[in-house]
């Protein structure tokens, strides 16, 4: 194909995919009450811990300026038409990519694929849950010697729980790119064997600089899964560069 081609072929499949997100972003409209009242699920569990931990806290879900409300709105369908049209929009990217690829790259890209998303929606799952328990965490360091009510602006909390539930999704995809790396020949097992001390180090650094709520709760919560799946990487890639030594040793007796 030539330039030309590429750029007609893309302009088609970003337009195919613009519509449909467009399309994701009225569903989403139509059930608006429905995908708020699940987005604001973290903070009233949290107001209910709190209401049981620190009884006296005073807290208030607000919104601030007159456009807030349509700004929010468009937030929610935004990004929730996104995620309803994942399954088209990735497919408009794996198909405008797979060309360009080898059977045994189309191969392993599909694997990568396979593992990946299962890997980051468990992460984003378990932002989601754990978000009401690191907000409970902060809230709790409010003084209580002086009558003070908690005004939380509701656009600013859920920007807060997607960016940790994104975070979560990525801090889950780590032991995905170290067997790929150990597949392509990358990394070995003893050197990651060589590394875990620093590893599972760096995930509590990662899990405390990268979780916007900065509390203890949502640090550990990211870390410890973080590095128990790097841990299972590494048995995998011990496997994996056994298999490759056997296999690499068998070749000479045949020959």
């Amino acid at each position: 194909m030539s330039l030309g081609d590429h750029l007609r072929e893309l302009r088609y499949r970003v337009v195919f995919s613009l519509v449909f997100i467009v399309l994701g972003m009225i569903v989403v409209a139509v059930f608006y009450n429905q995908v708020y009242m699940f987005l604001a699920q973290p903070w009233l569990y949290a107001k209910e811990i709190l209401r049981e931990t620190n009884p006296e806290l005073s807290t208030q879900m607000v919104l601030s300026g007159v456009a807030s409300p349509l700004m929010l709105a468009l937030k929610i369908c935004g990004v929730g038409g996104l995620v309803l049209t994942s399954p088209i929009w990735l497919y408009q990217v794996w198909a405008f990519i797979v060309p360009a690829l080898m059977a045994k790259e189309k191969r392993w890209a599909l694997i990568f694929i396979a593992v990946a998303l299962p890997l980051f929606l468990a992460g984003v799952a378990i932002g989601y849950l754990v978000l009401p328990q690191g907000v409970s965490v902060l809230m709790a360091f409010t003084p209580q010697s002086v009558p003070i009510t908690n005004l939380i602006e509701i656009d600013k909390f859920l920007e807060l729980m997607l960016q940790l539930m994104v975070v979560f999704g990525i801090g889950f995809l780590l032991p995905v790119v170290v067997v790929g790396a150990n597949f392509v020949g990358v990394l070995k097992a003893s050197q990651l064997a060589k590394a875990r001390t620093y590893v599972i180090f760096g995930t509590f650094v990662f899990g405390a600089a990268a979780t916007p709520s900065t509390d203890p709760f949502s640090m550990c919560a990211l870390a410890i899964p973080m590095s128990l799946l790097f841990i299972v990487a590494e048995v995998v890639c011990r496997a994996h560069d056994k298999r490759k030594a056997r296999k690499a040793a068998a070749e000479p007796a045949t020959t």
